[in-house]
C-alpha cells in the first residue's frame, strides 16, 4: 500500500531505487512487489517507471462512488432526523426506477416494498414523480412494459387517466399519493432534475399523519435546494 501511495505521487512515474528509498523499503523487498503489483495489474512498468495500473484506478473509482454515495446517505439521514419522517432516493436510469436508498429508524419505518417499486411506478409518489419528468414518449414506453394494474383500491385505475394526472402536474412542485400503493400511508416526491438524470427524493407518513405530509414535503424540497450544489455529482452518477 505505501507503494501504491508513493507512485500515485509521482505523476511522471518512479523508478524503484526512488520507490524504495521514499517509503523507507530494502531494494530486492521493493523490487519483489512491485513485480507482484505490475504482474496484478496495479502497477505498470514504462521504461523503468512504475505507474499506477488499471487494476489500481478501478479501486480509485470505486471509492469515489462510494463517497458520492456516501454523500447522499448522509444527507437523507440528516433530513431523517430534522424533519422526522423516513426518506427516500430514487432515479430513473435505462428505463427503470431504482431507488437507490432508503434512511428510516425504528419509529418511523419506511413503506414495506410489498410489490416491486419498478413495476408499480403509477402507483406511488416515487414513479409518478419520475415520470412526470420524463417526455410523453418515455412515458408511454414506460407503461407498455409496466401496465397500469391496481395495487390498492385508491390506485389509478388505467393508463390514460395516469398521464393525464402527469400532464397536469405543476414542474417542481411536490408529487402526492394517498394510499395507493400501501393501505395506511401517505407520501410525497420532490422532483430533481440533474442534467439529463431524473432524480427524486421522498418522504412518507401514516395516513393519520396526513396533515404533516405538504409542510414535510416543503420542509424536504428546501433543505435539498440548499444541499443540491454538494449533491448535484452524487446524484447525476
Amino acid at each position: 500500500m505505501r507503494l501504491l501511495e508513493c507512485v500515485a505521487e509521482h505523476e511522471c512515474g518512479a523508478p524503484a531505487k526512488q520507490l524504495a528509498r521514499e517509503t523507507g523499503l530494502a531494494l530486492p523487498t521493493a523490487y519483489h512487489l512491485l513485480r507482484t503489483l505490475v504482474h496484478e495489474g496495479y502497477l505498470r512498468r514504462d521504461k523503468g517507471l512504475f505507474f499506477l495500473g488499471e487494476a489500481a484506478e478501478r479501486l480509485s473509482s470505486t471509492g469515489a462512488a462510494q463517497k458520492r454515495r456516501s454523500t447522499v446517505v448522509d444527507a437523507l439521514a440528516h433530513w431523517r432526523d430534522s424533519i422526522g419522517v423516513p426518506v427516500y432516493y430514487a432515479v430513473y436510469r435505462d428505463g427503470e426506477i431504482e431507488v437507490m436508498c432508503v434512511s428510516d429508524t425504528p419509529g418511523n419505518p419506511a413503506v414495506e416494498e410489498w410489490a416491486d417499486f419498478r413495476e408499480t411506478g403509477h402507483a406511488h409518489a416515487i414513479g409518478q414523480c419520475l415520470l412526470s419528468q420524463l417526455d410523453v414518449e418515455a412515458r408511454r414506453d414506460h407503461l407498455s412494459r409496466y401496465p397500469v394494474q391496481s395495487v390498492t383500491p385508491y390506485t389509478v385505475r388505467d393508463g390514460l387517466t395516469l398521464l393525464r394526472r402527469l400532464e397536469r402536474m405543476r414542474r417542481m412542485q411536490p408529487v402526492t399519493e394517498r394510499q395507493e400503493y400501501a393501505l395506511g400511508t401517505v407520501c410525497a416526491a420532490i422532483p430533481i432534475t440533474v442534467g439529463t438524470t431524473a432524480a427524486t427524493m421522498a418522504l412518507s407518513l401514516p395516513v393519520h399523519q396526513e396533515d404533516r405530509l405538504l409542510l414535510a414535503a416543503q420542509r424536504l424540497q428546501s433543505e435539498v435546494g440548499r444541499k443540491l450544489g454538494s449533491l448535484a455529482l452524487s446524484i447525476s452518477i
